[in-house]
């Protein structure tokens, strides 16, 4: 039995690259995610824990939400050392 290599391998992509190939801000039910900026201490623990990669670092070094691909699952919330970040209805 002969082996082929695929020519162009897919592999499974677990974050979105941008918005484009995840707009999921849709989806939201619980409402969105709001800083407190001035309790933020910028641990940027919600960027890295942000399952849509809709919290970034803007020029300032502040965490900068996205509500075009965030889903409002509040992971954001819960990991806040701070707890500045809280759901509000939209």
């Amino acid at each position: 039995m002969q082996v082929e290599k695929m020519k162009d391998p897919v592999f499974p992509v677990s974050r979105p690259v941008d918005e484009s190939a995840g707009k999921t801000g849709d989806w939201r039910t619980s409402g969105a995610p709001v800083i407190d900026m001035k309790r933020c201490s910028q641990c940027y623990i919600c960027n890295v824990s942000c399952p849509e990669v809709a919290i970034t670092i803007d020029p300032d070094e502040n965490p900068k939400i996205n509500l075009r691909t965030c889903k409002g699952c509040g992971i954001c919330c819960e990991v806040c050392p701070k707890k500045c970040i809280v759901m509000e209805e939209e």
